[in-house]
């Protein structure tokens, strides 16, 4: 019953190195792999010229504070246990 395992894992593995062939021979002779300067610089515009950052990232928030001092949440807790 073992060989079973081993015969559907070894078609498994035959049909996604066959697909992983057949996808790089279709991208060369559609191009694809010609002129990877040109497909990189596709996607920036006027708005975000090559080589100027326009993300933006948020500052990290604080944890906003409760409004209890620590030394009477110390209490609570142990009141808590």
């Amino acid at each position: 019953m073992e060989w079973v395992f081993y015969t559907l894992a070894f078609l498994i593995a035959v049909t996604l190195t066959g697909t992983a062939v057949y996808a790089l021979y279709w991208s060369s002779r559609h191009g694809q792999l010609r002129d990877f300067e040109r497909g990189a610089s596709s996607i920036f515009d006027q708005e975000e010229p090559v080589g100027q950052m326009t993300d933006h990232f948020p500052v990290k928030r604080q944890k906003p504070q409760t409004g209890v001092p620590e030394a009477e949440s110390g209490k609570r807790s142990a009141k808590t246990k």
